[in-house]
């Protein structure tokens, strides 16, 4: 870092070492300049996605205006609390505030990246050795460094002098742009690093409380990104489905839901939720290499982070091959679709979520046990808060709290019985508006189970 650099002078990148002017530095800066005018998110999603975009009458979002409106978001929930800025290390964080990526699920447990967001002041991302380009599309970001990583797998036995040289420059940015508040909101941190920065006078807070409610409430744009990941989830879907056939592997299906969500510029999946015949009860079986067999219900749960970064979080149970179902897979479905139904109706502005579970349907009693663990939960760039149990299962620490429009939820349903063969699971992607609700998701259900 050029420490020649004026307190309180911050620019889009501090130079990481000298040059001689006209020389090496020259080069540095083209080639950057370079790498960013190719980066993903420059270059956007491909014809296919924007094809399907313009079928299905989806406006682009205007980008710049939605990472505006979520550090305005941030920063509105700092000064709420009381904190000098936000220090953030969950990629899904870093992405909300600064629309920028770099290795995703390897940064969410290498924690090599990080974001410090100032109350009153930058921007600075702490990036990955050499990756200054990746944010340099994002237009928020006010400077960029190099993050001091000190994990034991760069760090060793001499890990605490790493944490030592990595606190004492937050600790400095703090004081810089802090106004004399020494509080900062942290989002996950490990007992090293909480310590040093104590011992520097830093104190610190839940800064999931303050990324979860920042996230809470969509903008326009962000609803437009969010149903243009769900087009190329559904878009995917369909492959999928054309490619169930008996003698077809659970693997090998869901591997289906991988290749069109990324040729989509889609970027990962969080689970494995996919199971047939008898591996559908209980739920939450991960696919594996059974073969699927002419008659079996095949369900799955997309957990899928799509184009723009969001989450489109649905679910559909299909009946394998041409045979006819049994009365009891109809039955089964027919309950997880009135349930899922009923719930959605409920969801409008205003309502607590206290009231909302209270007045849901639920599982009949032999299906009861092997409910799904939630009726609703927040989703937007993953899944998020608010997470919402059955009335049953509402203990005395469950949040409380109001449906908003401009939430988006998850309604969900898994009808099983005890003991039974097969079962079945149904999600849908819910924005809350403000005369009721608009169902996102629109994949249909399969009609030979609805009966």
């Amino acid at each position: 870092m050029d420490s020649a650099a004026p307190k309180g002078n911050f620019g889009r990148h501090r130079k990481i070492m000298p040059f001689e002017p006209g020389s090496i530095e020259e080069l540095r800066e083209g080639s950057r300049q370079k790498a960013a005018s190719l980066n993903q998110h420059v270059l956007g999603y491909g014809a296919q996605a924007e094809a399907e975009w313009a079928a299905a009458g989806i406006a682009a979002p205007d980008l710049p205006a939605m990472r505006k409106y979520r550090l305005e978001r941030i920063r509105a929930e700092l000064k709420r609390r009381g904190y000098a800025g936000a220090l953030l290390y969950d990629p899904v964080n870093i992405r909300y505030a600064t629309d920028s990526t770099n290795m995703q699920l390897w940064v969410a447990h290498n924690p090599t990246r990080h974001c410090f967001v100032a109350t009153e002041g930058p921007v600075v991302l702490f990036d990955y050795f050499s990756c200054e380009h990746l944010s340099d599309h994002s237009g928020v970001v006010d400077e960029v460094r190099p993050a001091v990583s000190w994990m034991y797998l760069y760090g060793g036995e001499l890990t605490d002098q790493k944490v030592r040289r990595w606190a004492a420059g937050i600790a400095d940015l703090v004081r810089e742009h802090g106004g004399g508040n020494s509080r900062i909101a942290v989002d996950h941190l490990n007992p090293e690093g909480v310590e040093e920065l104590a011992r520097l006078g830093i104190s610190i807070g839940n800064g999931e409380a303050v990324m979860e409610n920042a996230r809470l409430i969509k903008s326009p744009d962000e609803i437009l990104a969010m149903r243009r990941a769900i087009v190329a989830c559904e878009a995917a879907m369909g492959e999928m489905e054309q490619a169930l056939k008996p003698g077809i592997s659970e693997n090998e299906l869901w591997a289906e839901l991988h290749r069109g969500n990324i040729a989509r510029g889609g970027e990962w999946i969080e689970t494995r939720l996919l199971a047939s015949g008898p591996r559908t009860n209980p739920w939450f079986q991960e696919c594996s290499s059974r073969v699927i067999e002419a008659g079996d219900l095949v369900a799955f749960d997309t957990d899928l982070i799509g184009p723009y970064g969001f989450c489109a979080d649905l679910s559909r149970t299909w009946l394998c091959g041409d045979a006819k179902p049994t009365n009891e897979q109809r039955d089964l479905f027919r309950i997880a679709a009135d349930q899922i139904e009923h719930n959605t109706e409920l969801m409008r502005p205003g309502t607590s979520f206290r009231d909302l579970v209270e007045r849901s349907a639920v599982p009949p009693g032999d299906c009861f046990p092997t409910r799904y663990g939630v009726l609703y939960h927040g989703v937007g760039l993953a899944d998020e808060y608010p997470t919402l149990p059955h009335a049953s299962d509402w203990t005395s620490d469950t949040p409380d709290g109001v449906l908003e429009p401009g939430m988006v939820l998850c309604v969900e349903s898994y009808i099983g019985r005890l003991g039974g063969r097969e079962g079945v699971k149904i999600e849908e992607q819910i924005l809350i508006t403000d005369a009721g609700n608009e169902q996102l998701s629109t994949y249909p259900l399969d009609a030979r189970l609805l009966g």
